[in-house]
């Protein structure tokens, strides 16, 4: 069996290490990677035309990266994505509901203050820090960029509905109307209680909304689009129709069991690879975005974020994203994500600009 990695210099993004470890219990021809800053920094403007849409997932350049690995060995890959939305596998499911159960019976009032307090410090004071305690923390407690989530908390603490936690979490830009000009957003199972499933477990309903939104529009996407810009076939097992029917059948106590997400998964991966290399924090498929935007990709992206430029497209509110852009820079925030989500979108308009047809003046017809 071949396997594929993709590695990285930064700690705080390398799963390499972990991967090669369980290629060496499993036993399998492992093919390992370690990619530089530039070398994937050097995708950046080529996935515009790779994804053909605006597409705003930055592991969607990792995704590119292990699928021209593989392509150099094999035609056919297996990707594992689905086990999270069926096996409730996502730490927000868990943090969802600890947040919703912490805070309705507090008064709206006194969440508000307590949510003005924790904003007194910075993201980056708080990822400071937690730094300093990490020492003191127990593993499970430890998270590559605390201050950002504890931020996140505080913006969901007015909410006043599980639902409406949930789409904050969720989301990056949240109302997107504050960046989108004259935006209304399409009814969708995050916005539209009507295209919600009957389900009385929060927890399920969460899965349920990622499973018709967030996995079809956005990780089979990536998958879809990273693997056949290299003429990779990537096959998703886990989304077999029978696997989907018998995951979706399960009770939750099979899926979450003491505070460990993917229950079941993980007792299937005990017989195969030690629990030490199955139980750590997940840390998902990411690249520093939000370091390149401050270093290496910052005139990339002052072009394409250039008030001037954005008024004159009108999409976007150019005072918005100048302000989101500025906080960025300057270190006071981490507006990976949000601007990330707008670049992408120039990025794709400057492509489609750039090869637009010749209208029929212009060659004489």
């Amino acid at each position: 069996m071949r396997t594929f990695s993709i590695g990285f210099a930064q700690k705080d993004y390398n799963e390499a290490p972990y991967a090669a470890e369980v290629a060496r219990h499993l036993g399998t021809d492992h093919t390992e990677l370690y990619v530089s800053p530039a070398e994937a920094q050097a995708i950046v403007p080529r996935l515009a035309e790779y994804f053909d849409e605006p597409f705003a997932d930055s592991s969607q350049i990792p995704t590119f990266l292990v699928s021209a690995l593989a392509r150099q060995h094999v035609t056919v890959a297996l990707s594992g994505d689905g086990g999270d939305e069926l096996f409730a596998g996502y730490p927000r499911y868990a943090l969802a509901n600890q947040i919703w159960r912490r805070i309705r019976l507090c008064p709206p009032a006194g969440r508000k203050v307590v949510a003005a307090g924790i904003r007194t410090l910075s993201a980056d004071a708080w990822n400071r820090f937690f730094r300093a305690a990490s020492v003191f923390l127990p593993e499970s407690m430890r998270r590559r960029r605390p201050g950002e989530q504890i931020h996140r908390f505080a913006d969901v603490l007015a909410e006043n509905s599980q639902q409406a936690i949930y789409r904050r979490i969720a989301s990056h830009w949240d109302p997107p109307e504050q960046v989108v000009l004259d935006a209304i957003e399409p009814p969708t199972a995050l916005t539209d209680p009507s295209r919600r499933a009957a389900l009385s477990d929060f927890t399920m309903q969460m899965m349920f909304t990622d499973l018709v939104s967030y996995l079809p529009d956005d990780i089979l996407t990536k998958v879809d689009r990273a693997s056949m810009a290299v003429s990779l076939e990537a096959r998703v097992p886990l989304l077999d129709h029978r696997v989907v029917e018998f995951g979706w059948r399960l009770p939750m106590s099979l899926r979450i069991r003491n505070g460990k997400e993917k229950w079941l998964l993980r007792h299937v991966l005990y017989k195969y690879v030690p629990e030490r290399l199955v139980d750590r924090p997940k840390m998902g498929f990411g690249v520093p975005i939000g370091e390149w935007l401050r270093g290496p990709l910052r005139d990339w992206a002052d072009s394409l974020l250039a008030a001037d430029r954005l008024a004159e497209q009108g999409f976007f509110d150019p005072v918005r994203v100048e302000t989101v852009w500025d906080e960025h820079v300057s270190g006071k925030r981490n507006w990976q994500y949000l601007l990330w989500d707008v670049l992408m979108f120039q990025s794709w308009l400057q492509h489609q600009e750039s090869n637009r047809p010749l209208a029929p003046e212009v060659l004489g017809t």
